[in-house]
This record gives C-alpha cells, structure tokens and sequence, in this order.
C-alpha cells in the first residue's frame, strides 16, 4: 500500500441528477440526458489532475427494472458524449442492490469509494463527493472527505424539504456540477 501522503484526492460524482437528468429509473437508453455543463465541468477537473469516478446505486438492476447490460450502456454513452467535449471519467461503480439486500456498496455505505481507492491510489479523506441526494452527503462524510450537494435533480427538494434533520450539513450545497467543480477546485488550488 502507498505511503498516505502519496495518495491523491478525487472528486466522486452521483449519476443521475448530477452529470445527467435524474429519471426516477434510467431504464432506456433514450431517457439519458446529460446535462450541457457537465463536459466543461469535468474536464476541469481532468486539467486539474483529479481522478473522477462516477459513484452510483442502480438497484433497478435487483429489482428487474432494467438488464445490468444496460447500465454498461448508459456509461458507455456517457463516456462517449463527455469525450466530444474533452471530458473524461477515470472509473465507474455502481452498486445493483436495494437497502434490503444488506451490501456494503450501496450508498451512503463507503464500499465503492473502499474499492475506487484500491484500483486508483486514491486518498478518500481528502476527496469529495458530489451529487444531489444527501446520501452522497452522508458517503463523504463517513470517509472523512467533503459533500457537496447540487440542487439539480432531487437536491432541491431534499435540501429545502429535509436539511433540518440532517446531523451534519454539506461542506457546500451549490447550483448545479459546474458550480460544484469551481467550488472544488477554489478549495484545492
């Protein structure tokens, strides 16, 4: 294992309602949407050297919703469209189970970032994560990183709906990926 200081901090993304339009359930290719912002937000951080690695909970693929092949799809496209605008994703990991199923990668439990880290060298307690539920919240939180919650997708909602109950708020909450990266990258640079 690296020395810690050696390991470099990431910036995790949710999927939906964050790099693309949150459907309920993605379960068509046609129903991806990505947001226009997304590319130039990400190749930010790409220019800034910070792996991104898209963390997300496709329990859809448990409950016979959709076929695990298409989440490799969905990413494919994904990969395909942030490439036109210079983007890259580093990694991708999801998790295909509901809270029954009693994993330890279903957000916020840490187990994707836990894996992330491993095949990337990645220092989870400097890292940050970003998405529009307060489970991507919590997932930083528990690993000693940063959340930062966008209000795209269901963070409106959650933020003015349930912020009170929250036992610790997000490092930030911020309009959308695009404000989320700058805040990001004013913090580490």
């Amino acid at each position: 294992m690296p020395d810690a200081k050696a390991l470099r901090p990431a910036v995790f993304l949710d999927r939906d309602g964050t790099i693309c339009e949150e459907m309920g359930y993605l379960n068509h290719l046609s129903r991806l949407h990505i947001f226009p912002f997304a590319a130039a937000a990400i190749k930010k951080l790409n220019r800034a050297g910070l792996p991104v690695i898209v963390v997300t909970n496709q329990s859809g693929i448990s409950r016979g919703i959709f076929p695990e092949s298409l989440v490799a799809q969905i990413h494919a496209r994904i990969t395909e469209e942030l490439s036109a605008g210079g983007a890259r994703i580093d990694g991708y990991y999801y998790c295909s189970h509901t809270r029954q199923d009693d994993c330890a990668c279903r957000k916020p439990l840490p187990g994707l970032l836990e894996q992330a880290a491993r095949e990337h060298g990645l220092r989870l307690d400097r890292s940050f994560v970003v998405g529009d539920r307060y489970a991507d919240v919590e997932l930083a939180q528990g690993v000693g990183g940063r959340g930062v919650l966008v209000l795209t997708g269901y963070g409106r909602g959650e933020y003015e709906l349930h912020r009170q109950e929250w036992p610790r708020q997000p490092e930030a909450v911020v309009e959308d990926l695009s404000a989320a990266v700058d805040a990001i990258l004013g913090e580490l640079l």
